[in-house]
């Protein structure tokens, strides 16, 4: 029986609570200033005293001989997390796969189960074999998806574990981690890392799927069919995924998302609706096609009720669509599908009506203006944002190397691309990837923005803008010409508007999704110009940067405004010479004076003896 009680004195080390506390004893608060001289080997252990343990080892205690529960001194230390201790009795000779305990566990599965990975590190260094079960037939990898200890797992898969590797019952991690952690990782976590989500146990014949849906785990639930866990395995009980799911359908803990893909898995939708070219046709489509009705039903010369029953019949067939035709997951491509659209629109407008009155300053800046325009839409659109690749053999040396170097923390670690992320990286959870120097996932180019294509972007909104200024002006001009010559001076403004849109309902319409967008493009120009100059942040750290903790003492990356120009624009102006341009996808060493924050450092709060 484990005794649990809080540090004292003896050492600043702890551990957090067991993962069953009923099972456990709980003693006073010992005071701050107790004398661990008295305490015998074991006492010593448990509570970090490392020069009473070297004291007792030196006078001859074994370091190997187990307490009356059958219990090393190494299980002890690796339970505590007594990092120190670890190494003193392993440099002494302790057998590192000793067998104690109720469980006969091994130090390694004392020091998983409570999620230290420094200790399992250390372990595994001095040849702990984490294959070895316990009487429950667990190994290490077991107990840390089990407990949700995602960098545990990662570094005993990189250390050449089995991501499959069945227990007694043919469990696999991944079955457990989806069973019991309601969290993303480590189910995510093993799935990039190869795991299979098709495997069945022995007792039941359950997938991954399968535990997750009895768990009524959404999280894992949804991860699962994103990466292609099938819904029509059925177990020894005849229970598909399916069928498990089929009465929670529309339920609130289980999500739009999941209930939507059931329903098409059941047949609820006509077949042609569930081709995903018909519907991507759809929904690019739909905007071109919405954008001209609406024109031409104001330019129509209907009755206002037609015209009225004709935008209603319009929004029944767009909701009708949304309903059975429009894809979720497809709904990335309508902001950019909505752009294309606008400006197709305005061409034409241009072509056919704007264009005739237009002056000849407007026509060049139109023409010379849509150059870079396509130019910077295509490179934010199509160009690479910074995405950080790397091989599986790297991702593997990745997390080798920072979990035995202590730097294992979420802020530098992708547990979804398994990579090290780069100083002001992030990763896109639309994309699903990691980009360095990361400002925001822009939908309307359904692209993130980030390292390689921020300047396009930057230009890309600049020059739409100019377009927007240029299709504004051409209007007042083709109004002028052909709405407001009758018109006297005595005329309110409301007079003019009115004028120009009975004088032409089409091409107020165009002018007025010009001026919309005019000025969220405006704006948006407005909000990137002051964080690149004035804050010498991205989008994400602005929004972000309580989260990051070397923003804390201030603003690292800000050199001032001029500077900051310089810098981003990567050449000198005005005397201010650019920084040389940084490597994003590879700096990943902030200033001495940031502080970062171990990713187990809020585990060493308990201890156990």
């Amino acid at each position: 029986m484990y005794a649990l009680q809080m540090q004292t004195a003896c050492q600043g080390e702890g551990t957090r609570e067991p993962d069953d506390p009923s099972t456990l004893h709980q003693e006073p608060v010992r005071p701050a200033t107790q004398d661990c001289s008295s305490f015998d080997i074991v006492r010593a252990t448990q509570y970090g005293a490392l020069d009473r343990v070297t004291q007792l080892v030196e006078g001859g205690a074994d370091v190997n001989q187990p307490d009356s529960e059958t219990v090393t001194l190494l299980h002890w230390a690796a339970i505590n997390n007594r990092k120190d201790i670890v190494k003193y009795l392993i440099a002494k000779g302790a057998v590192v796969d000793a067998v104690g305990g109720e469980l006969a566990s091994t130090p390694l599965h004392w020091a998983t189960r409570q999620g230290h990975l420094s200790t399992v590190v250390i372990l595994m260094r001095a040849g702990a074999d984490p294959t070895l079960r316990d009487s429950e037939g667990f190994s290490c990898v077991h107990l840390a998806a089990q407990f949700g200890h995602t960098a545990i797992v990662a570094y005993l898969v990189a250390k050449g574990v089995n991501p499959n590797m069945p227990d007694r019952s043919a469990m696999t991690p991944l079955m457990w981690s989806a069973y019991k952690v309601n969290s993303l990782d480590p189910t995510r976590l093993l799935l990039t890392l190869g795991a299979s989500h098709s495997l069945t146990d022995n007792l039941h014949g359950n997938t991954a799927l399968h535990w997750a849906i009895i768990a009524k785990n959404n999280t894992a639930i949804s991860t699962l069919v994103q990466h292609g866990a099938s819904l029509d395995v059925p177990n020894f009980q005849n229970e598909t995924p399916m069928t498990l799911l089929g009465p929670h359908i529309g339920a609130a803990w289980l999500g739009h998302k999941i209930s939507h893909e059931i329903k098409e898995k059941q047949g609820r939708t006509r077949t042609w609706c569930r081709d995903k070219r018909i519907r991507w046709y759809c929904m690019v489509s739909t905007p071109f096609i919405a954008f001209y009705v609406i024109g031409m039903v104001l330019q129509s010369g209907w009755d206002y009720l037609l015209k009225l029953g004709a935008f209603i019949t319009l929004y029944v067939v767009v909701y009708l669509m949304n309903h059975f035709v429009f894809d979720e997951r497809l709904f990335l491509i309508l902001p950019m599908s909505i752009y294309l659209a606008t400006k197709m629109w305005i061409y034409v407008t241009w072509i056919f009506w704007l264009g005739i009155h237009a002056a000849w300053y407007l026509w060049l800046l139109l023409v010379g203006g849509s150059v870079p325009l396509w130019i910077c839409f295509l490179q934010s659109w199509r160009g690479d944002p910074g995405i950080i690749v790397a091989t599986q053999e790297d991702k593997l040396n990745t997390i080798i190397e920072l979990a035995e170097s202590g730097g294992f923390e979420p802020q530098w670690f992708c547990s979804s691309c398994l990579v090290r992320r780069p100083v002001r990286s992030k990763h896109c959870s639309t994309c699903d990837r990691c980009v360095a120097r990361f400002d925001h996932h822009c939908p309307w180019v359904n692209n993130c923005i980030g390292a390689h294509n921020h300047k396009y972007f930057l230009g890309f909104v600049a020059s739409l803008l100019g377009l927007c200024i240029v299709i504004l002006s051409a209007s007042i001009q083709y109004w002028q010409f052909e709405c407001w010559s009758n018109l006297t001076n005595g005329h309110s403004a409301d007079s003019y508007l009115v004028a120009a849109a009975t004088c032409d309902a089409w091409v107020m319409w165009v002018a007025a999704n010009t001026s919309l967008h005019s000025f969220w493009v405006g704006t948006l120009l407005a909000c990137q110009c002051y964080q690149i100059m004035v804050l010498g942040m991205t989008t994400n750290e602005r929004m972000n940067a309580g989260r990051y903790k070397h923003f804390k003492q201030g603003n690292p990356f800000h050199r001032g405004a001029l500077q900051n120009a310089a810098d981003f624009c990567n050449f000198s102006f005005c005397g201010v010479k650019a920084k040389p341009s940084s490597d994003w996808l590879h700096s990943f060493d902030l200033k001495q004076s940031i502080e970062k924050l171990p990713l187990l450092a809020q585990k060493d709060n308990f201890q156990y003896v």
